[in-house]
């Protein structure tokens, strides 16, 4: 993972029968609902709504491997980020760069687990916002890369962070960026992970 003055990477992880993992952390009524207030609901081809049944893919695995990644950000850049503009630029472009690596690291964990799929921590990076071709119907461009967020299938990532990852969300203010994001990501298989 990317090293930075500006932040600090920590991992922490568990792993819970999806089953189990379905029935006391998945709400998809409440968590797409919320997804349906972002631009990105049916813009982009790692949101909803899919071109697949999200129940049934989801009962094709049995063990899930949950990653939370924690990017504590540094005391210089917490007093140096100021304003709105400014705090999200800052947000976007650490996420972003945190990102890059870690989706690989989550996709090689599929490529080593036969029988799995993977979900990375947000929305998708692969292209520019502006420029996914579902906004035109038009197919994925990365078919192979892209891979859906684990709130995007109606997983709780608050209760997920505070329960499994024992691990609290916090949230900035317009003008002001949190301590530390957390990133959530996951693998789920047909095998156990470790």
């Amino acid at each position: 993972m990317p090293k930075s003055s500006q932040y600090q990477l920590s991992e922490i992880t568990a792993a819970i029968a999806v089953d189990e993992y379905i029935q006391n952390y998945r709400d998809a009524d409440k968590f797409i609902g919320y997804c349906k207030q972002c631009d990105r609901y049916n813009a982009c081809w790692a949101c909803p709504p899919f071109d697949f049944d999200v129940d049934k893919r989801l009962a094709n695995y049995k063990n899930a491997y949950i990653i939370g990644t924690k990017v504590t950000l540094s005391d210089e850049l917490l007093s140096e980020c100021i304003g709105v503009q400014q705090c999200t630029d800052t947000s976007y472009r650490i996420l972003q760069e945190v990102r890059q690596s870690l989706d690989g690291k989550i996709l090689e964990l599929e490529k080593q687990h036969p029988n799995s799929l993977a979900f990375f921590a947000g929305t998708c990076f692969l292209c520019k916002k502006e420029e996914c071709m579902r906004i035109s119907g038009k197919p994925c461009l990365h078919p192979d890369q892209i891979r859906p967020s684990l709130e995007a299938c109606g997983f709780d990532i608050g209760k997920t962070t505070l329960q499994l990852l024992n691990i609290e969300l916090k949230w900035g203010s317009q003008d002001r960026l949190p301590d530390y994001f957390v990133l959530v990501s996951g693998v789920f298989s047909t095998n156990c992970i470790k």
